[in-house]
């Protein structure tokens, strides 16, 4: 318990003339945003960075610091939030590594309920971890779910889509967020810390065709000559990705409303505020489900008072799952020594911008199985890699499977899917870790023709067992120089780097002969 003149917290009681009082903790963090922000805009000189339109996130970097390189441990929502949450790598989590089947582990500590244990009021409104999760999850389950207000800003575009009156319904869902935010506040006692999650799930497909431009103005020529080399410039794909931006705009406008309702209760500079997403944009090639930066690397805010200076530009590598350790430092809880995360409290203190603490030069992601039925016999997509400041490193464990899943021609015997569907017209089961999509339908199509067929290699093609991409002269990691003699020494290094890394935080991929990944439904995973 909180009280007035003393703090416990972490079962320690505090005086407030020696510490200061615990933050309050607002964490907004949307389904598949990846980085894109018109903060990022300056350092990303002809990209859709300058098409989109985030003034409340830019607000917050402003007002704060805006990090550069910010990355998930995983591109798929429930390993990368099992990671957040628990600040250990995504395969420490058992089966919380997994998007379908996922269980969590009750001797796993998550920060939202570590906080709680220290006297914090904890809720959420959207999505945390998993649909249904139950008491033990990560956030306490549905306990501390506040959806009195409703969860239709979950699908934005398509509530405006129905609507008679698109501009009413807009103010509807955005007053949905207050009043959901309102009724979480409503329930904690007076000076009581807080630690609330905004989860909304509407930029994860399926968002309404057009919607980019209907209700946001993103006209998609407009993005003409913006978009990364390995995606057609072509007006269907400018219209998908508009789209999206669209859903960013919404979810943006929603971080809005949670700071206008912190400065109605004067707790604004209490607050410790950390915005972010979980992985690159859906429906995409290289994006969510691939370790290339278009799927992994993700925009990240962070304002905390006088905690953090105005105006910092942080160059810092940071893995996401360095923030429960972050939250629990700066509420004064002792970090388990089971997290793998590193607390950035010390990054958000110090003053001035660029590389902050030399040690951050690296962050390490992976990926396991996302969708179930991908693959026969569920089996995964087996990678891991080591990104820093000139390169990325990737390690294909299992080269000869289809990265994307399988597909007519790609693992299971040409024709048409049941139905008699051409392969770009089904695009729900063809391929299944890449999420239907217009885009999709489009890059299947090219698979026959001679010119265009690179497109459809990128997005759906298999990869050899090392991928190495040197990052001054290929930014969007399209060349693989693993085989090239220039790069030798660079490889064997990253290679090493990354085996020690996995070996140290007992990755079951590098420390069984078996992987457990290998057996579905992938319990005992190591912790």
């Amino acid at each position: 318990m909180l009280s007035i003149g003393l703090v416990t917290i972490g079962g320690e009681m505090r005086s407030q003339e020696k510490a200061e009082p615990p933050p309050n903790i607002l964490v907004a963090f949307a389904d598949d945003w990846g980085k894109y922000a018109s903060a990022y805009a300056d350092r990303t000189a002809g990209s859709v960075n300058e098409i989109v339109r985030t003034p409340h996130f830019d607000r917050i970097a402003r007002e704060g610091a805006l990090f550069h390189n910010a990355f998930v441990t995983a591109p798929s929502c429930t390993p990368c939030r099992s990671s957040l949450l628990s600040g250990q790598y995504f395969w420490r989590t058992g089966r919380g590594a997994i998007l379908q089947g996922a269980i969590w582990d009750e001797a796993i500590p998550s920060f939202p309920l570590l906080l709680k244990n220290a006297g914090y009021h904890i809720g959420y409104s959207y999505k945390v971890w998993t649909p249904g999760s139950p008491a033990h999850a990560p956030f306490g389950g549905a306990a501390h779910a506040y959806h009195q207000s409703g969860r239709r800003f979950n699908g934005f575009s398509q509530a405006l889509d129905r609507a008679d009156d698109p501009e009413r319904t807009r103010q509807a869902l955005l007053n949905e967020v207050r009043g959901n935010f309102r009724d979480f506040l409503s329930r904690r006692t007076d000076g009581v810390p807080f630690c609330f999650w905004f989860g909304p799930t509407n930029t994860h497909r399926k968002w309404i065709q057009g919607s980019g431009l209907k209700y946001w103005g993103i006209d998609p020529d407009s993005l003409k000559g913006k978009m990364p080399p390995f995606l057609p410039d072509v007006p269907v794909i400018r219209e998908d990705f508009a789209d999206y931006l669209g859903e960013v705009h919404a979810f943006d406008a929603g971080v809005g409303v949670l700071l206008e309702e912190l400065e109605r209760i004067g707790e604004l500079d209490r607050t410790l505020i950390v915005v972010s997403g979980d992985h690159g944009i859906p429906g995409f090639p290289r994006a969510k489900c691939n370790l290339y930066d278009f799927g992994v690397a993700v925009p990240l805010a962070v304002r905390w008072g006088d905690q953090v200076k105005a105006n910092r530009q942080i160059d810092d590598f940071v893995n996401l799952m360095d923030l429960a350790p972050t939250f629990l430092e700066a509420a004064g809880v002792e970090v388990p020594p089971v997290m793998t995360g590193k607390s950035l409290v010390p990054v958000f203190r110090a003053a001035g911008s660029g590389q902050i603490d030399s040690e951050r030069d690296y962050v390490v992601t992976g990926r396991e199985r996302h969708v179930a039925a991908a693959r026969n016999g569920n089996l995964p997509y087996p990678q891991r890699a080591i990104r820093t400041e000139n390169y990325l490193y990737i390690r294909n464990y299992r080269p000869e499977r289809w990265p994307m899943g399988i597909a007519p021609g790609y693992g299971l015997p040409e024709g048409p899917f049941p139905g008699k569907e051409p392969l770009e017209r089904n695009t729900f089961v063809a391929f299944g870790d890449f999420d239907a999509s217009p885009t999709k339908a489009f890059l299947a199509g090219l698979r026959n023709d001679p010119e265009m067929k690179s497109y459809f290699d990128f997005a759906f093609g298999r990869q050899p067992a090392e991928e190495l991409y040197e990052l001054s002269t290929d930014p969007h990691q399209m060349r693989n120089v693993a085989e090239d003699p220039r790069h030798r020494e660079a490889k064997a290094e990253l290679a090493g780097r990354l085996h020690d890394i996995l070996t140290q935080t007992k990755d079951p991929r590098v420390t069984q002969d078996q992987p457990v990944f290998e057996r579905p439904p992938f319990s005992g995973a190591l912790r």
